[in-house]
């Protein structure tokens, strides 16, 4: 399992060294809310897959309360 988060982690550093590249002079704003929004829905959409769209089971494993998970679903038009 750690050679996932390790992979995961390589992918995360590669593709914000990337984003600092193309930037070409810009100033970054947001950076955070950015890389999570580009995160987060396709987590939830692998999750839910894998669960065969099981909310209850989805939020279990990623460790969010189920209505949490639903109004992350929504933010997302997953639902």
């Amino acid at each position: 399992m750690n050679n996932n988060n390790d992979d995961i982690s390589h992918c995360v550093r590669l593709a914000m060294e990337q984003y600092f590249r193309d930037l070409d002079g810009e100033m970054p704003a947001a950076i955070y809310d950015m890389v999570l929004a580009r995160v987060e829905k396709p987590l939830l959409e692998v999750v839910l897959n894998h669960t065969q769209g099981n909310q209850t089971r989805a939020a279990e494993l990623l460790g969010l309360n189920r209505n949490t998970l639903r109004k992350k679903m929504k933010s997302y038009d997953l639902i």
